[in-house]
C-alpha cells in the first residue's frame, strides 16, 4: 500500500529545527508492510498546505500529517483540512473538556487562544491525545486516508503507537522484511565493498547503508510474496552479511556499542574503570546510557588538569613532566592507576589533542593514547584521528570500548579501527 508522510511548520522548512518525525514514522511503516514514496515538508502557509493535501490525496493512500495542531496563529492544519474537505471546525468535547481541567488543576482558566487547540473538522474522526492537549483526527482527502498528529515527537509517538497503528495495521499486506546490522570498525564504504554482489546474491533483497558516526548501519530489505518468505530471505541474506563482516556487526536495529561491550564484560564477569581527559566524561557517559551498567561499571575518573592526573590516579609527577600528560607514559599510569583505585578487571585510560589548537609536529592535532590494564599486563596503542574537535572526541571514545570489547574477547588487538573522517 502506497504511503507518505508530510511535516507541516516553517520551523522545519527554515532549518531551525531538525525533522525527526518523518524517518520515526517512515521506519514503522515500513515494518508494517507500506511503501513509502514521499517524505514532503510544507512550511505554515494556509495556500501551499491545502496544495499539499490535494495533491497527495489524489495519489497516495495512506498519509500521515505531523505538525501544526497548537493553539497560535502559525498551527494551520486544522484550518486547512476543513477548507479542502468543505467544512466547518468545532471544538472536540473530550478534548475541551481535558483542557479546562488540566488548567483548573493549576488554578488557570483556559483562554480561547488555549482552546483553539481543541478544534477540528467537523465529520472528522477524533483520535484523541494520550500525551498532550490537541487531539490527533483522521479524514478522509481524495483517495487517501489521512492521519494528522501534533509535531512534538513525544505526543506524536505515543499517539502513533497507541491510536494509529491499530486503524492501519490491516491495510497493508505485509510482504516485505528488514533487518538491520549495526556495525563498528570501519567506514561505510569498506562494509560495502565486503558486502558486493550480496544484492545479486539474494533476489528480492535491497542493501542499504546508513553512516552513524562513527557507526555504520547496514539495512537488508527482503520482498517477497508475503511475510515469511520475506523473513526468512532477508535473515538469509543477513546471515551471509554477518558471515562477512565478523567481528564488525556488534548488533542489530536499535541495539548500542555501548550496550555490546557491557554484555561483553557481563558475560566475563568483569568489572571496568575508567580514566579520561581529552573525551571529557564522554566514554562514561556512553557506558552509562546503557541500563545495568553499574554492574560492570566502577569508576569514571575525568581528569582534565595535571595535578589531579596526580592525586586522583597516583600518575607520577616525573611523568607528567618528563613526557607531558599526552604520553604513552601518562596514559599507562592513568589506567593502572585507575584500575588500581577502584580495584577492578580491568581499566580503559584516554588521553590525547582533541584540537583545534594544542597540537605539534610530534604530537598533531588528533593524537590520542589508550592504555588497556588489566591484571595479565597493559596495552598502550596511539592513534591519529581526523575531523573537528567533536569527531576526534567521539571515535576515541569508540576506540576505548573497541579495546575493553578485544579484550573481554580475547587478546587486546594491535590495532585500533581506523574509522577517521
Amino acid at each position: 500500500m502506497k504511503a507518505a508522510i508530510l511535516s507541516i511548520g516553517t520551523e522545519l522548512t527554515r532549518g531551525e529545527v531538525t525533522d525527526t518525525n518523518a524517518p520515526w514514522v517512515s521506519q514503522r511503516l515500513t515494518t508494517l508492510g507500506f511503501e513509502v514514496r514521499e517524505h514532503a515538508t510544507v512550511d505554515d502557509d494556509r495556500e501551499r498546505i491545502e496544495a499539499a493535501l490535494r495533491r497527495l490525496g489524489a495519489s497516495e493512500q495512506l498519509v500521515v500529517c505531523t505538525g501544526g495542531l497548537g493553539p497560535t496563529s502559525d498551527d494551520l492544519t486544522v484550518a486547512s483540512v476543513a477548507a479542502v474537505l468543505g467544512v466547518d471546525v468545532v471544538h472536540d468535547p473530550s478534548a475541551l473538556d481535558t483542557l479546562r481541567r488540566r488548567f483548573a488543576a493549576v488554578g488557570r482558566e483556559a483562554t480561547a487562544l488555549t482552546e483553539r487547540q481543541t478544534l477540528v473538522p467537523v465529520g472528522s474522526e477524533v483520535l484523541g491525545n494520550p500525551a498532550g492537549l490537541a487531539p490527533a483526527f483522521r479524514a478522509r482527502i481524495g483517495s487517501g486516508d489521512f492521519f494528522f498528529l501534533p509535531g512534538v515527537p513525544a505526543e506524536m509517538e505515543r499517539i502513533f503507537e497507541e491510536c494509529v497503528m491499530r486503524r492501519i495495521v490491516s491495510l497493508a499486506a505485509p510482504r516485505s522484511y528488514q533487518v538491520v546490522l549495526r556495525t563498528y570498525g570501519t567506514g561505510e564504504s569498506a562494509v560495502a565493498e565486503r558486502l558486493a554482489g550480496l544484492a545479486e546474491a539474494f533476489a528480492g533483497v535491497t542493501v542499504g547503508y546508513r553512516a552513524r558516526f562513527p557507526e555504520v548501519d547496514v539495512k537488508l530489505l527482503a520482498r517477497a510474496a508475503d511475510l515469511h518468505a520475506a523473513r526468512s530471505l532477508a535473515e538469509g541474506a543477513a546471515a551471509e552479511a554477518r558471515n562477512r563482516l565478523g567481528e564488525l556487526v556488534f548488533g542489530d536495529h536499535d541495539d548500542l556499542y555501548a550496550a555490546a561491550v557491557g554484555r561483553s564484560l557481563r558475560s566475563r564477569g568483569l568489572t571496568l574503570a575508567v580514566a579520561e581527559s581529552c573525551t571529557g566524561g564522554l566514554l562514561g557517559a556512553v557506558l552509562t546510557s546503557v541500563p545495568g551498567a553499574s554492574e560492570y561499571l566502577l569508576l569514571d575518573a575525568v581528569v582534565y588538569a595535571n595535578a589531579v592526573k596526580e592525586s586522583v590516579l597516583g600518575v607520577p609527577a616525573e611523568v607528567l613532566l618528563g613526557h607531558g600528560a599526552v604520553s604513552a607514559e601518562c596514559v599507562r599510569a592513568m589506567a593502572e592507576g585507575a584500575r588500581r583505585t577502584a580495584r577492578a578487571d580491568l581499566a580503559i585510560a584516554v588521553t590525547g589533542i582533541a584540537g583545534p589548537t594544542g597540537g605539534s609536529a610530534e604530537k598533531p592535532v588528533g593524537t590520542v593514547f589508550f592504555a588497556l590494564a588489566s591484571a595479565r599486563e597493559t596495552v598502550v596503542r596511539r592513534h591519529r584521528f581526523l575531523g573537528d574537535r567533536e569527531r576526534v572526541q567521539r571515535q576515541a571514545a569508540w576506540a576505548a570500548l573497541a579495546m575493553v570489547r578485544a579484550a573481554c574477547q580475547g587478546p587486546v588487538e594491535t590495532t585500533l579501527p581506523s574509522v577517521c573522517g
